[in-house]
């Protein structure tokens, strides 16, 4: 695949030296928002929309057609220079090695020196002269690049914040072909050839076949000045407004693990579910917090199960969970799910649980089942 630059200029705005946009709560679409009456909330500093009105129907919008939701608080950062893939296969503990051309993207955390979660994040190549792409998480955005900055030293890398671009996630069965209505023919084409876990650029923009939501569809990034302009067009082919609170019950759904919640610097990928996140073939590669994941392997004391509720009642984090005969773990994450109409949970859990637990729920122990998750994926039950 011929990917071309990630980059509209050959050095972002200021010349490479980007200021941090840690004080700037309001995303590039805060107006557009108001505007369209969302229900507007704090997260991690930002001003993000909760919902536009119905959070319920915009969760169903996603599994059985198409939203958008705005996730510029995420932080983007480039990477370039010779050492840029060294420096990864140093940082992360999945391998970028695996990104072998141009196009290809990579989900995997970044650990400190015990093997907990600095923050996941997903990795693009663009190529060897353009080099890297990361996402991170919007609530670690400053604190992971002083992490990156600070480990890069000694590296041939030069390290670039996006300030300069909007984050849009297009999600849903239709998502995908919603999208290249949007796009130039010769775009749409290749946006539509895209496997999962890959990218290309349409013009000065970037579509990524990834996402949160257990559903098809594209993250773009874009520049913030167009941002506004593809929400409205979204929205005139029938792409629905999309708010924090539908995004946090379709990727609990989905199981997929929230940064602050069911992993962080207490926790490592064994025991959060994250195992097959770390690659620690090749032997030969030092990565940090490699060496407290060789301890670990094979003898967690803990695990990251899902769970079912059997008795009427939601289940939130912080809830305890008793296990019969073996202790107690806690909820990380919990909700009523639209999809299947019942409470389902993330909870870390002794890793000797079995098929049964209780948990504590306004003041009742209350019956859960233990299963694995996605509890939902493509719009399909994966769960009785």
């Amino acid at each position: 695949m011929d990917m071309g630059p990630f980059y509209p200029h050959r050095d972002p705005p200021g010349g490479g030296v980007t200021p941090s946009r840690s004080e700037r709560r309001p995303t590039p679409l805060l107006e557009l928002h108001r505007s369209l009456g969302a229900c507007l909330v704090e997260f991690a500093g930002w001003t993000l929309p909760l919902h536009f009105g119905s959070q319920i129907a915009e969760h169903h919008a996603v599994r059985r057609s198409a939203g958008v939701f705005d996730v510029s608080h995420m932080g983007i950062i480039d990477l370039r220079g010779s050492g840029a893939r060294l420096f990864l296969e140093s940082l992360l503990a999945n391998d970028v090695g695996k990104l072998d051309r141009p196009g290809g993207a990579l989900y995997s955390c970044m650990l400190d020196a015990s093997g907990g979660v600095v923050d996941d994040l997903i990795v693009y190549f663009a190529g060897p002269e353009d080099g890297f792409r990361l996402v991170v998480n919007g609530a670690a955005r400053g604190a992971d690049l002083a992490w990156i900055r600070e480990h890069a030293r000694g590296f041939e890398v030069d390290i670039f914040e996006r300030t300069d671009l909007a984050l849009l996630a297009v999600q849903g069965p239709s998502a995908r072909e919603r999208l290249a209505e949007l796009l130039p023919p010769s775009g749409a084409r290749r946006a539509l050839r895209l496997e999962r876990f890959e990218a290309t650029p349409v013009g000065r923009w970037l579509l990524a076949r990834t996402g949160y939501t257990g559903e098809d569809g594209f993250e773009v990034m874009l520049p913030s000045a167009e941002a506004e302009s593809l929400w409205r067009a979204l929205n005139r082919i029938g792409v629905r407004s999309c708010g924090l609170g539908a995004r946090d019950t379709l990727r609990l759904e989905a199981g997929l693990n929230l940064y602050g919640r069911d992993m962080d610097r207490t926790t490592h990928p064994f025991e959060s579910a994250l195992g097959w996140t770390v690659a620690l073939e090749p032997r030969c590669r030092a990565f940090v917090g490699r060496a407290a994941l060789e301890a670990l392997r094979g003898r967690p004391s803990r695990r990251l199960v899902g769970l079912m509720l059997e008795d009427r009642g939601v289940m939130r984090a912080e809830q305890r969970v008793h296990v019969p005969g073996v202790g107690e773990g806690i909820v990380t994450s919990g909700t009523f799910s639209p999809t299947l109409q019942r409470s389902i949970a993330l909870a870390r859990v002794p890793a000797a649980a079995g098929a049964r637990v209780r948990v504590g729920v306004r003041g009742r122990w209350l019956d859960a089942r233990v299963v694995r998750p996605p509890f939902v994926r493509r719009g399909r039950a994966l769960v009785d």
